[in-house]
């Protein structure tokens, strides 16, 4: 009773969307040429009570398309190195990755009683360009994302912590940061995911979306 109890309360919360968390690290700043190195999702779940909290965390090293452009610079800020032969043995392709990163979030959707996914990030036009890039150039048809509807952690934060730097936001909203950790796809992933979790949260104690729904109820009658 208490699991369909949740599962209606995460429906109702996001308009029928189910956010889900996603990092990308990169070859560099351009979607259409830079290569993806990493990707990391983390699902959302929600209990009878309507808190939010990170479910699980789906995470691959990703081999470059043929002919991406990978900076030096790039990755010195990430500390990934290509010729790493555990890396090179794990590495999937992109459509590969692709398809292990959906398969549980259109499995999370339906279990959730939600429409499609939302994708959460930090600076998320970021990866959410990246994403739909790779979604097209592995010709992918039922991609579970919104094509263009996305949670900007980093907009968030400076909204209710005055900062929108991870590490700091994080800091702000008691949530522990190692800077050595950082700019791994799966690292930074999670942080990101209890940051927003944290945000929803302490928006419903403060009451915000309970009054939100209150006075919709009343416009409606």
């Amino acid at each position: 009773m208490s699991e369909a109890i949740a599962c209606d309360l995460m429906a109702k919360r996001f308009r029928s969307f189910l956010p889900v968390v996603v990092d990308l690290e990169t070859g560099g700043f351009n979607a259409q040429g830079d290569a993806i190195l990493e990707i990391a999702a983390v699902t959302l779940s929600m209990d009878a009570d309507g808190v939010l909290a990170p479910d699980a965390t789906y995470a691959f090293h990703i081999a470059p398309f043929e002919g991406a452009n990978v900076e030096q610079s790039a990755l010195d800020f990430t500390g990934i190195k290509l010729d790493d032969p555990l890396r090179q043995k794990v590495a999937l392709s992109e459509a590969e990755a692709l398809g292990e990163i959906f398969r549980p979030v259109r499995k999370a959707i339906k279990a959730n009683g939600c429409t499609r996914a939302v994708l959460v990030g930090h600076n998320a036009a970021f990866d959410h360009g990246f994403l739909n890039a790779a979604v097209a150039r592995c010709g992918i048809k039922r991609n579970p994302f919104h094509p263009f509807s996305s949670f900007d952690t980093a907009s968030l934060a400076g909204l209710v912590y005055g900062q929108t730097v991870l590490a700091r936001a994080c800091r702000a909203a008691g949530i522990e940061f190692d800077n050595s950790s950082a700019h791994s796809a799966r690292y930074d992933t999670e942080r990101t995911a209890e940051l927003f979790c944290a945000m929803v949260n302490r928006y419903k104690d403060l009451g915000g979306w309970h009054l939100a729904q209150r006075e919709q109820g009343m416009e409606e009658d």
